[in-house]
């Protein structure tokens, strides 16, 4: 199975490689200036904040830690898709249907919701930790 998954692999990387040199030569340069800044953008920015958030996390309360954790999986990658609406990149004024809804308020919605049910799961952790451990009042 491995060698089925490598072999479709190198055929798509393949693939990518003939179309991309089929393009003119700027976008050419385009696209490996784009996967450039990808690389750094993951290596220099995503990667330590994400190290920093975990060695923060180890400084909370055991029962803290997981609902931390599921909260920064949910929010992370919803705040960076959401990066390009929320900076209204595109917006035009000669076409006022592009991003016209409130934008900022439903992602601080969904921010409120998931610190809510977090928590939640949280406290709930926080009380079956305290049940578990021995000379704990019941």
């Amino acid at each position: 199975m491995r060698s089925v998954l490598g072999l479709a692999g190198v055929a798509g990387v393949g693939y990518g490689l003939l179309r991309l040199l089929r393009l003119p030569g700027d976008q050419v340069v385009a696209v490996v200036v784009w996967a450039a800044g990808g690389v750094v953008g993951h290596d220099g920015v995503l990667a330590p904040a994400v190290v920093a958030l975990g060695v923060a996390a180890t400084l909370l309360a055991r029962w803290a830690r997981p609902a931390l954790a599921v909260l920064l999986v949910v929010l992370g990658p919803l705040t960076l898709v959401a990066v390009p609406v929320l900076g209204r990149f595109g917006a035009r004024p000669d076409n006022p249907t592009l991003l016209d809804r409130p934008y900022l308020a439903g992602w601080l919605a969904i921010v409120g919701g998931a610190l809510l049910v977090a928590l939640g799961v949280a406290l709930r952790d926080r009380r079956r930790l305290r049940r578990a451990e021995p000379g704990a009042p019941s």
